[in-house]
């Protein structure tokens, strides 16, 4: 363990690099990525992703953090509350991070070998929101997520702290193209107002040997082209001249009607 002296040492530079930065850290291999709190860490060092070194307060090295820390030989940087309260956002992450090394994405075939269920990501840009429909498709039934190139990175410090650390739990990788879903033996459900679209209560497709649910982005919802793509559209049933839902939210509630019925 290391005590800092200044933030300035570049042992703990990847701490301070934005999301861009780390990704690009060690090219032309894999870059980085920071995982917030003990609880994300842990899921995270589970999940078989390997630190290159902490960054701790001293009371979480202590006690929270040790059983943590004493699974991997790698360095432990800790210093005061003072000076750690520098670093962007530390005392909101319960005084722990661990910067680590990002792994090669699988391809889509491998994603979905032997999955029934997957959600389908179109352009969500919000990293908060990214993280909460991890959350909730881990919890919900859902097997795996896929996610088109312009959705926000799941591995983003707010993504994954969302997510509570089931980014590291539920496959995913991105997708070029929605028509290899589709090729892959998959009905295409799409979360969309159109004029042909059905009630999620009456779609039918729970019973549906592999489904996957596509939700699309924040504002504009999915790309004409993608929802022609798809076999059909379902909306959630609303009231009060309620038309939407957020994205997240509106995921989780087709998660927990069309997921995987495990209880």
């Amino acid at each position: 363990m290391t005590e800092l002296l200044s933030l300035s040492d570049k042992a703990v530079e990847p701490y301070f690099l934005g999301e861009r930065q780390l990704r690009h850290y060690n090219e032309p291999g894999e870059g980085l990525f920071i995982a917030e709190s003990p609880n994300v860490i842990s899921r995270a060092l589970d999940a078989g992703y390997q630190p290159v070194s902490f960054l701790v307060q001293r009371r979480y090295a202590e006690n929270s953090m040790n059983g943590i820390l004493d699974r991997f030989d790698v360095p432990v940087y800790t210093g005061s509350d003072e000076l750690l309260s520098g670093i962007r956002g530390f005392d909101m992450v319960r005084g722990a991070l661990c910067a680590m090394k990002r792994r090669p994405l699988p391809a889509v075939g491998e994603v979905l070998d032997g999955v029934s269920r997957v959600a389908v990501l179109e352009n969500i840009v919000n990293p908060s929101n990214t993280g909460a429909v991890f959350r909730s498709a881990a919890a919900l039934g859902m097997e795996a997520v896929l996610l088109s190139h312009g959705s926000a990175d799941p591995l983003s410090r707010r993504a994954a702290r969302v997510a509570m650390g089931t980014v590291f739990q539920i496959p995913w990788t991105y997708y070029d193209d929605i028509a290899e879903i589709k090729s892959c033996g998959f009905t295409l459900a799409a979360l969309a107002l159109t004029d042909s679209a059905v009630s999620i209560d009456d779609c039918g497709l729970e019973n549906t040997e592999r489904l996957a649910v596509v939700t699309g982005t924040e504002g504009e919802g999915l790309s004409a082209e993608t929802i022609a793509a798809c076999d059909m559209s379902v909306i959630i049933p609303m009231y009060n001249g309620v038309d939407s839902l957020n994205a997240a939210a509106a995921s989780a509630v087709a998660f927990y009607r069309l997921g995987k019925r495990r209880f």
